[in-house]
C-alpha cells in the first residue's frame, strides 16, 4: 500500500492528538488564599482559559488555601519543579535575593491603582520580572490587588497607636522596619496560621487587603480594621523557568495569551471585589475606621524615612523612576 506525504502527514497528527489526549502536560497552580478571592478567581479563571484553548492538550490543577503548600514552602516546590504555577506576594521573592521587589512593600510606594500600573504594566515591571530568570524563575506578569488595611483590637489613627502591638507582617524587611517605626513588634508567620494567632493572642493585629480580611472571617476575632491603605498588595505570577521554557511553541503563544488575560481579568475584578468586601465588613461587628486626611498624613509623614532608608538595597535607580511617575515628594507630608 503506498502512503502519499498527506495520509503519512496526516497519520502523524493523529497519532500526536492521541499522544495529547492521553497525555496532557499538567500545570499545578498553587495558592495560599481562599477561592472567592481575587486571587482565586484568577487562579480559576487561568486554568478554564488554559484548557479551553489548547482543547484539553493543557491541565491545571489549582490547589487552594495553602492545600499542598504553605507560605515558606511554595517557592522551593516550584523551583524544584514539584509545582509549576504560583502567584506569590512579591515580597516572598525578596527573600530569595531579588531585593528590587521590596520596593512594592514601602509604605505609600503608591497613592491608588492607576499609579500602581504604570509600574507593573510598564516597562519598570517587565524588568523587574525578567530579573528572576537568573533563579529558574519565569516571571510571568504582576497581578495588582488593593491597598492594605490594618486590624486590631483597638482603633489605630495615629502612629503611636501601633505601640507595642504584636503585628503579624509577611517576611518582609521592609514591612518589618515600617512595623518598628510605628513601635510594634512584628511577627513573621504563615497566612495560613493567621487566624488561629489572632483568636489566641498570638498576635494583636495584622495588615491585609479587604478580600482576605473578609473571606478568612477575621472580623470574628479583631474588633476593628483601621483603612490606613499604607501598602500595596500584589502578586507575581511566576512559573517554573525550565518548564515555561519547554513548553511546546504553539502551546507557549496560547499560555502567553492566557496569561495576558488572566491578567486583565484579576485587575478588573480586584478593585470590585475589595470594595464589595468593605461593604460586607461593615455589615459585622467589626468596626471600620476611616482615616481623616489629616491622619494619614501623619501616617506619610512617620513612614516616609523609609524610602530614603531601603535606597541603597532596592536600587536609587528603580525607586527615582518610580517617585518619577508618582510625583513622590516628602516633603508634602
Amino acid at each position: 500500500m503506498r502512503y502519499t506525504k498527506f495520509t503519512l502527514g496526516l497519520a502523524a497528527l493523529l497519532c500526536a492528538a492521541s499522544v495529547w489526549a492521553q497525555n496532557p502536560i499538567v500545570i499545578k497552580f498553587s495558592h495560599v488564599v481562599a477561592l472567592d478571592t481575587p486571587k482565586g478567581k484568577a487562579a480559576e479563571y487561568f486554568k478554564k482559559l488554559a484548557e479551553e484553548r489548547t482543547h484539553g492538550r493543557v491541565k491545571v490543577d489549582v490547589y487552594p488555601n495553602s492545600a499542598l503548600y504553605k507560605d515558606k514552602e511554595e517557592m522551593e516546590a516550584l523551583q524544584l519543579g514539584a509545582v509549576q504555577v504560583l502567584a506569590p506576594l512579591s515580597s516572598k521573592l525578596t527573600s530569595m535575593g531579588v531585593k528590587e521587589f521590596q520596593v512594592f512593600d514601602l509604605p505609600y510606594i503608591f497613592d491608588n491603582l492607576d499609579e500602581a500600573h504604570k509600574i507593573t504594566q510598564g516597562p519598570v515591571g517587565r524588568g523587574m520580572l525578567n530579573k528572576l530568570d537568573r533563579l529558574g524563575i519565569a516571571g510571568l506578569a504582576f497581578w495588582d490587588n488593593a491597598f492594605k488595611e490594618t486590624t486590631a483590637n483597638r482603633p489605630l489613627r495615629t502612629p503611636a497607636d501601633f505601640k507595642g502591638l504584636k503585628m503579624r507582617i509577611t517576611p518582609s524587611k521592609v514591612i518589618d522596619a515600617q512595623m518598628r517605626a510605628l513601635g510594634a513588634n512584628p511577627q513573621v508567620l504563615a497566612f495560613s496560621e493567621v487566624y488561629t494567632a489572632l483568636q489566641t493572642g498570638t498576635v494583636d493585629g495584622e495588615e491585609n487587603p479587604t478580600s482576605n480580611i473578609a473571606t478568612q472571617k477575621f472580623y470574628e476575632v479583631q474588633k476593628y480594621m483601621t483603612l490606613t491603605n499604607h501598602s500595596f498588595h500584589n502578586y507575581v505570577l511566576v512559573a517554573n523557568k525550565r518548564f515555561w521554557d519547554a513548553l511546546p511553541p504553539d502551546i507557549r503563544k496560547i499560555m502567553d495569551g492566557v496569561v495576558k488575560d488572566s491578567t486583565d481579568y484579576f485587575n478588573s475584578i480586584a478593585a470590585k471585589d475589595n470594595n464589595d468586601a468593605l461593604a460586607e465588613l461593615k455589615k459585622t461587628k467589626m468596626q471600620i475606621v476611616d482615616l481623616t486626611p489629616a491622619e494619614k498624613k501623619a501616617f506619610k509623614k512617620a513612614l516616609a524615612p523609609l524610602h530614603k532608608q531601603f535606597e541603597p538595597v532596592i536600587g536609587k535607580e528603580l525607586l527615582d523612576a518610580i517617585h518619577h511617575e508618582t510625583n513622590w515628594d516628602p516633603a508634602t507630608f
